[in-house]
């Protein structure tokens, strides 16, 4: 494997309990000896837990809990989340970052977490990635006080996982995985969620098939995958293999074609539960908005915020084997990624776009598909927007457009009446 995909040296980046261990080293407070808990005192034992020290973590209170939820015999100090401070603190990990290498060479993941590809600078700087690592760790301890642990993969998703997996029971903070670890440290992988890039829902929709293990993925038919999950059914069978051609590069290029995208701030938390009416809605505008344009998308891309206390979420995209401007098939793909990555938290923002946009006359007919089933498609499609555009976008509505959790008739009345 390691002759057939590229093998860089690639270094994932985390600070250890970032938002705990910042306001410990404002204190002059070491996090590995004293219990202190990120949290909005004001809204009291219900209160998500956004941040708990190492010392806290080994006593099995989890972050992003619930402050009911810690052992009552555990003594703690509450302290309100300052996120002036923790982006100061980022901010000036990231400049350490970028005295080792390049901003080409530098992923910003999270507010916490960096991937950087070393592998040019090795010879530079004559040492090994592990070394490096080590050197820059020290570094960014020294500098800011806070402790940070790393991951290294000879690409982006193995580094990711030596990091989540191994690093953070290593000593010096370091893991290091190679092509030739995949079926000893990555294939035993369980439950599915502890997997970089696999959610609750998805764990969930993978042990409805028998698959819990990341063995039991690997080992999986990849086209019966993509049977059920499109695209991103071959890139779960790549990643329980190891195999991931994404380069830190990519991040940077800039989408030169055209997109559309459609946003909305939710005016309540909103969770599993009811949030895939308020994404079904804003994927039927999408949608209308690519046939009214002539157009069809061959990227669909979902950005999930959580509530203002997380001050979190998620962004990720798909590229489409077949261009399509089919709201049912948006919506099959959005809804992949959303239980792919959903982390059961409470959601206060959605953003979705359609990108790679081609003019619908020149795409190519998918021969396996029924051109009759096809054109009454079209035309059910063409006469809602006609009606809709004529008389407004209330004058048609589904079923669930009228729940209590819908949002759809307000904001028609508020946008107008017509598609843009």
């Amino acid at each position: 494997m390691a002759e057939i995909y590229p093998k860089r040296n690639i270094l994932c980046i985390d600070l250890k309990s970032f938002f705990a261990s910042c306001e410990c080293v404002e204190r002059g407070i070491d996090p590995f000896t004293y219990p202190l808990v990120v949290a909005n005192p004001k809204q009291g034992n219900g209160a998500i837990t956004l941040a708990v020290t190492p010392y806290l973590k080994k006593q099995g209170v989890k972050s992003r809990g619930r402050l009911y939820e810690i052992d009552k015999h555990i003594k703690y100090e509450i302290v309100k989340p300052r996120m002036n401070l923790y982006i100061k603190k980022s901010k000036e990990v990231i400049s350490i970052y970028l005295d080792y290498v390049s901003d080409e060479d530098l992923h910003i993941y999270s507010i916490d977490e960096c991937f950087l590809d070393v592998t040019n600078y090795l010879k530079m700087y004559k040492k090994s990635d592990e070394e490096l690592a080590m050197e820059i760790l020290d570094t960014v301890y020294k500098k800011t006080g806070l402790t940070a642990t790393c991951g290294i993969g000879p690409n982006m998703l193995l580094a990711k996982i030596a990091m989540d997996i191994e690093a953070k029971h290593n000593k010096n903070n370091i893991a290091k995985w190679t092509y030739q670890d995949i079926e000893e440290k990555l294939w035993p992988i369980t439950p599915l969620s502890n997997m970089w890039g696999i959610g609750r829902r998805m764990e969930k929709r993978l042990n409805q098939r028998g698959i819990y293990s990341v063995k039991d993925l690997a080992l999986t038919d990849k086209n019966s995958l993509k049977d059920e999950f499109g695209i991103m059914g071959l890139e779960l069978w790549n990643h329980a293999n190891g195999i991931d051609l994404s380069k830190i590069s990519d991040y940077h290029k800039i989408a030169k074609s055209e997109s559309f995208s459609h946003s909305q701030v939710l005016f309540k938390d909103y969770n599993e539960n009811n949030i895939k009416i308020i994404i079904s809605e804003m994927v039927d505008v999408l949608a209308a908005r690519l046939r009214k344009n002539n157009k069809l998308t061959g990227w669909i891309g979902l950005g999930i915020g959580y509530s203002k206390e997380i001050d979190n979420g998620f962004f990720h995209s798909v590229k489409l084997d077949n261009p399509t401007d089919s709201a049912y098939e948006i919506l099959r793909y959005t809804l992949i990624i959303f239980d792919k990555f959903y982390e059961f938290l409470p959601i206060r923002k959605v953003t979705i776009s359609c990108g790679s946009l081609k003019r619908k006359d020149n795409v190519q007919l998918n021969l396996f598909e029924s051109e009759i089933e096809k054109e009454e498609k079209q035309s059910i499609n063409e006469t809602i927007d006609e009606i809709k555009n004529k008389f407004g976008k209330n004058s048609l509505l589904k079923a669930t457009n009228l729940l209590k959790d819908s949002t759809a008739k307000e904001r028609n009345l508020k946008i107008g009446g017509h598609y843009s």
